[in-house]
């Protein structure tokens, strides 16, 4: 039955070999259990029925991805979508969190739509790297600038707008300890260094007393609270349009650039270098989003870890199956959540924010076209707190430099179109 579902003789591996390159991909990117519902709750959603919405909208994007379009890439809500929902568009902008699940269901379905049509592939070949790379970056400064919030390193100020917080409190080095311990245990190599670094800050959480408050729950949430709770009719309004492009563009691009990257490593690119099954595996992305949007989560996307399972041997489908059932059995591991306390996550926030930021070390820093309109983009997402503003900034910039600078032909149509679009919705207020 493996053989025929995911031809694991022609790919050269075996069920041994895909079940553990699951497990490891699993352990490397099961602190979403955790931070997701953390950072979703802020907007006033039940964190119990966030953490089950998580593990069946990861779940479902993994067993799709592996049983139709037999790739070993995991996926799960992704972060920095879920922050620029919780902070960025609920905080910020002071939308309901229904009308939020409406935008994500939304995006999900235009993605859907343009994944079908020849749309995608002409919007992806069409954006400068540059530019893909600062929206990568961005959403790193945007988790690093929320999770320095949530340890207390930086706290507002009337006349600086942001200052040093009090360092010397319990909180903030136990985040510092989990900070460096999470980089130790990933230059060793240890699988799982992520969550090792949240249970250890939780721990030591718990042994200083700072982790008051927190209580376990042996019984597994109630996904009500969040199950068919959108709001999509008041997602459909004006204003939202920006929203709905920033979610769209984010997942489109991280996901092509997952799938691209690890499929490389797994040496699944054909000769002129493109995937196999692209429509397949984007279209599991899309209706992942979907689904995640009506059981109460934010953005499902590819997971970058998932490279960690293909340096395992994980080169089919069965590996992100092996995923999707261990997300499944992740459920009865509810009675921890309550355990953990808000800031324990920040490590593991810090921490993908190193590793999102390098993208810019991918700039071409030898042309201020490429790398001047690529900085600024991503400096606008955490001091505007969105991720909207930081796309919308990009294009409009890029789009000019080129003009300006007597290279118009070295953008391509779309850049052009995109960023008129922006300017207009900037021009009649309708950006958020």
């Amino acid at each position: 039955m493996f053989e025929n579902l995911f031809k694991l003789s022609e790919n050269g591996t075996t069920v041994r070999i895909e079940v553990m390159a699951g497990l490891t991909t699993f352990l490397t990117m099961a602190y979403i259990i955790i931070v997701n519902p953390d950072i979703m709750s802020t907007t006033g959603m039940d964190k119990g029925a966030l953490f089950v919405a998580t593990c069946l909208a990861a779940a479902v994007g993994c067993l799709i991805m592996g049983l139709w379009a037999n790739y070993p890439i995991a996926l799960a809500p992704g972060l920095g979508l879920n922050a620029f929902f919780a902070f960025g568009v609920v905080g910020g902008m002071g939308v309901p969190w229904q009308t939020a699940l409406g935008v994500i269901f939304l995006s999900g379905v235009f993605f859907l739509i343009i994944t079908i049509l020849p749309i995608r592939a002409w919007i992806i070949n069409a954006i400068p790297k540059s530019l893909k790379m600062s929206i990568s970056a961005g959403i790193g400064l945007f988790i690093g600038v929320i999770a320095l919030k949530i340890a207390g390193v930086t706290v507002d100020h009337p006349a600086t707008l942001v200052t040093l917080g009090e360092v010397t409190s319990i909180e903030v080095i136990l985040v510092a300890v989990g900070f460096v311990g999470i980089i130790a245990l990933d230059r060793i190599g240890m699988k799982g260094a992520i969550v090792i670094g949240i249970i250890g800050t939780t721990i030591l959480a718990h042994i200083f007393g700072a982790a008051s408050g927190t209580e376990m729950n042996f019984a597994i949430p109630s996904l009500a609270p969040t199950f068919l709770q959108l709001d999509i009719m008041g997602a459909l309004q004006i204003s939202m349009i920006s929203v709905i492009i920033a979610f769209l563009f984010v997942d489109m691009f991280d996901t092509a650039g997952t799938l691209i990257g690890v499929s490389h490593r797994a040496g699944l690119l054909d000769e002129d270098g493109k995937l196999p099954r692209m429509g397949k595996a984007l279209s599991a992305d899309s209706i992942a989003t979907i689904t995640g949007s009506m059981v109460g989560s934010s953005t499902v996307t590819s997971y970058i870890e998932s490279a960690s399972g293909v340096r395992e041997g994980g080169r089919t489908g069965l590996t992100a199956v092996t995923v999707g059932v261990l997300f499944i059995l992740a459920l009865i591991l509810a009675p921890i959540i309550g355990l953990v306390p808000r800031f324990a996550t920040a490590p593991a926030l810090l921490f993908v924010a190193v590793l999102m930021v390098r993208g810019l070390t991918e700039l071409d820093w030898d042309d201020v076209t490429e790398y001047g309109p690529a900085v600024l983009a991503a400096v606008i997402m955490p001091f505007t707190f969105s991720i909207a503003h930081g796309i919308a900034f990009g294009f409009i910039t890029y789009a000019a430099a080129k003009i300006l600078s007597g290279r118009f032909s070295e953008a391509s149509p779309a850049v052009y179109i995109l960023a008129v679009g922006f300017g207009l919705l900037y021009g009649f207020n309708l950006i958020g």
